[in-house]
């Protein structure tokens, strides 16, 4: 059977990060699903930019296992439509969610976040109930 591959948001890696027991996460209830993981390049920006000197490390070390999806010109198309959308509804989302949303959208991937209430205004993104 083949991998599940899914995005995980920067809110999952957050609570992976901060728990004492790592296998309470929702990251480690993925992975004992089957699944794969990618992170869009924003989550990687978000995480360093929050990180302290002391966490540089940890954070170094999770991204050499994970897939990074860059950011190219289908995954902006992408975010401009689902902005469009958005906007038509008054629902717009900040700008980080955004990308990493038309990362997982343009990349036909499903998305795991924490963050449902700003990614299930995205009528094209696929989440995992987490």
């Amino acid at each position: 059977m083949a991998e599940k591959i899914v995005m995980v948001d920067t809110s999952i890696l957050i609570d992976f990060y901060r728990k004492t027991d790592k296998s309470n996460s929702i990251w480690i209830k993925l992975v004992r699903e089957g699944y794969a993981f990618t992170i869009s390049a924003i989550t990687k920006y978000e995480i360093y930019s929050g990180a302290n000197a002391s966490q540089t490390a940890f954070w170094d070390n999770v991204f050499r296992q994970i897939e990074i999806i860059s950011l190219d010109e289908d995954c902006i198309d992408t975010a401009v439509h689902i902005n469009i959308e958005l906007k038509k509804k008054s629902k717009q989302i900040a700008l980080a969610d955004l990308l990493i949303a038309a990362s997982a959208v343009a990349n036909e991937m499903p998305l795991a976040t924490l963050n449902r209430k700003h990614f299930e205004r995205i009528d094209p993104l696929t989440l995992i109930a987490v």
